[in-house]
């Protein structure tokens, strides 16, 4: 993913909530959100071409994302990041200690952040270093830096995801769907910032200007997915809306994973 904001214990109903968006190039071979091994309740998207995913959930009450950190040159890296989020997702270990076994690998990945919960929040990056750290309750946003840092579109999707906690009621998604829809046009922004407020992060100021917005609309690259989860401790909305070249809508996933014990 390349915008995350996320709740942890800010909501009467919901425990933990993630919105965020998918931005990559339009070629590369994706599967849409769906079950990924039904019997086991874990379900998200898959990248096709190299394997893993960007975000994906366990009805054991765990969730993965992953962004990939910008330094404005082509990387290299023997393994994909999403082995992150899948690798964590497939397993029945709780973050901190699943984290343990993981970081000491951390340099085999292309740089990441990596913001995982299961009950509590946690995040891990492998840039400049390798670091995890435990994420305090409250209201927080990630891109392609590191935790809340203050870039205009990270700032943007946090204050909405505060203004819609402070409002939003304890219905269930499934049978109110408008209870998500500030979220998503939220994740739908497509204004870019101010050249004066742009970060620098070594990409030509054009691609600067155009990675700014929120929803990034594109013919060969572009935002491909924006995601809301809600967990409370009976389970875990999952919805994913797709989109093509030039923010086309190209379908909808959602579900309810039943909390359950892990397999």
């Amino acid at each position: 993913m390349c915008l995350i904001a996320f709740a942890i214990e800010a909501h009467p109903r919901w425990r933990f909530v993630l919105a965020g968006n998918r931005d990559e190039f339009h070629a590369r071979p994706s599967a849409a959100a769906d079950w990924l091994e039904p019997a086991h309740g874990r379900f998200g998207g898959r990248d096709l071409e190299a394997g893993g995913g960007w975000l994906q959930a366990a009805a054991d009450g765990r969730v993965a994302a992953v962004t990939n950190v910008r330094l404005g040159r082509r990387e290299t890296a023997p393994r994909s990041r999403g082995e992150l989020v899948a690798g964590f997702i497939a397993g029945t270990a709780g973050a901190e200690d699943w984290l343990a076994r993981v970081m000491p690998q951390a340099g085999e990945y292309g740089p990441f952040n990596l913001l995982l919960w299961d009950g509590e929040a946690h995040y891990a990056s492998n840039h400049p270093s390798p670091r995890q750290r435990r994420v305090a309750p409250g209201v927080h946003a990630l891109s392609n830096a590191d935790l809340d840092t203050p870039w205009p579109k990270t700032e943007a999707l946090r204050a909405a995801l505060a203004g819609w906690l402070a409002l939003a009621d304890v219905r269930d998604p499934d049978a109110h769907p408008g209870l998500t829809e500030p979220l998503f046009a939220a994740l739908a922004d497509p204004r870019e910032a101010p050249e004066e407020a742009l970060p620098r992060t070594g990409v030509p100021l054009d691609w600067e200007r155009r990675l700014s917005a929120a929803f990034i609309r594109g013919e060969d690259y572009g935002t491909r997915a924006s995601s809301v989860l809600l967990a409370d401790d009976a389970g875990l909305w999952f919805e994913e809306r797709r989109f093509g070249p030039g923010g086309v809508a190209a379908g909808r996933s959602a579900a309810w994973l039943p909390r359950r014990s892990a397999a």
